[in-house]
């Protein structure tokens, strides 16, 4: 309180006096940041992120590394069901679509916090703006952007210089070249945005998506999906009897020579492997030429995290734009920034205009359209359809 009278006697804001509360008591915190753990460029830079936030905050980062988000969903559920409002386990969760809906719902999230971040105003939180959906479904402050995620394919141009130009182009595509295309199990993110990106496109209307899932709605958009599959299954690595768990097993396919094609969520991906000398540089990202889903990667606050205020600190240092940039580098991790680039004074934007090129690394420009991802209910059916469908 008197840090807040302090402030305005001196003509300063009460935002700003409230972050000054807010990084005095996260002073000493080890905040529990729940985030996946099969991407070995995240794990590296959230260790890096660690080192940073203790030398300027006293804040450390623990990753708890996930093979799925819903697992850490489940712990809060778990600690609400048991009524413990406070000390809980989990301080921060990377988290979008259907783990996000699930929370805000059933009231299990902190916020509304983002517009109180003082780096927030470098990112547009306009109604329409990306950065305030998640899925379709409106984020109203209770998760904050860290990254953005476009869903692209990759493929070896040595071994296969030809692509399909659509979805639909992929059974024609597999049938010519059996054997040497999959995609992760939908059980796992990158498998149900294979699906989904699909369906985006086959759907006979595909606006139906934008809205909850019923079953006369699922029933009529989905039917030219699995007519696709069908015809694509057996064209698939192993006949399609087996599945890579996620994307960076697919990836190590493509770098073995075993398939010619894998995806991402993340453009940048490929050239970071290939920086790295996991994939060969004869590796080349490509989209479909009626775009491709994307979104924006969140961070979110339970409602009864234990460490609160470092959470806050570690979701505001993920916006400050010297962090966007060395995320964004190809060698570090590669991923697009969230910040809207005419909200950067010149020495922010002097960091973005001096990263490192590759030949690998697209231009968003390059991409074509992105196209919003379906309402978070479809990606809970599709999955299970798919599970049902694919069961020996």
């Amino acid at each position: 309180m008197r840090l807040l009278l302090a402030a305005l006697l001196l003509g300063a804001s009460p935002a700003l006096a409230d972050w000054s509360d807010t990084l005095a008591e996260a002073r000493g915190q080890t905040v529990y940041w729940h985030a996946w753990g099969g991407d070995p460029r995240t794990n590296d830079f959230i260790a890096w992120a660690s080192t940073q936030t203790e030398a300027r905050y006293g804040v450390t980062i623990e990753q708890v590394k996930l093979t799925d988000t819903a697992e850490a969903v489940a712990r809060v559920l778990a600690e609400q069901a048991a009524g413990q409002d406070t000390g809980g386990a989990v301080d921060l969760i990377w988290i979008n679509g259907p783990n996000f809906l699930a929370m805000k719902e059933a009231g299990l999230l902190h916020g509304p916090f983002v517009a109180d971040l003082p780096n927030a105003r470098f990112v547009d939180l306009g109604p329409d703006a990306p950065a305030s959906v998640d899925f379709t479904v409106p984020v109203e402050g209770y998760e904050s952007p860290w990254r953005l995620a476009k869903f692209v394919f990759a493929h070896d141009a040595a071994r296969a210089p030809e692509v399909p130009a659509t979805m639909a182009g992929f059974v024609d595509w597999a049938a010519a070249h059996p054997g040497r295309m999959t995609h992760p199990n939908p059980a796992n993110f990158m498998g149900a945005s294979f699906l989904k990106q699909a369906l985006v496109e086959l759907a006979p209307d595909p606006a139906v998506l934008a809205q909850p899932v019923t079953d006369a709605a699922f029933a009529a958009q989905t039917a030219p999906l699995w007519a696709w599959y069908d015809a694509l299954r057996p064209n698939l690595w192993r006949q399609g009897t087996a599945f890579p768990e996620n994307e960076s097993v697919q990836a190590q396919l493509l770098a073995d020579g075993e398939v010619d094609v894998a995806m991402f969520f993340d453009p940048a991906a490929p050239a970071a492997l290939i920086e790295q000398g996991i994939l060969p540089d004869t590796v080349r990202v490509f989209t479909p030429e009626a775009g491709s889903i994307g979104n924006i990667s969140f961070v979110a606050i339970p409602f009864n995290a234990a460490h609160r205020a470092g959470a806050e600190v570690v979701a505001d240092f993920l916006l400050d734009p010297a962090t966007q940039a060395h995320m964004q580098d190809v060698t570090v991790l590669g991923s697009y920034s969230v910040l809207d680039p005419a909200r950067l004074d010149a020495d922010a934007q002097a960091l973005f205009d001096a990263l490192p090129s590759a030949p690998a690394l697209p231009a968003l420009a390059d991409l074509g359209p992105t196209l919003p991802e379906p309402h978070a209910s479809w990606m809970t059916r599709l999955t299970a359809e798919w599970a049902a469908r694919t069961a020996p």
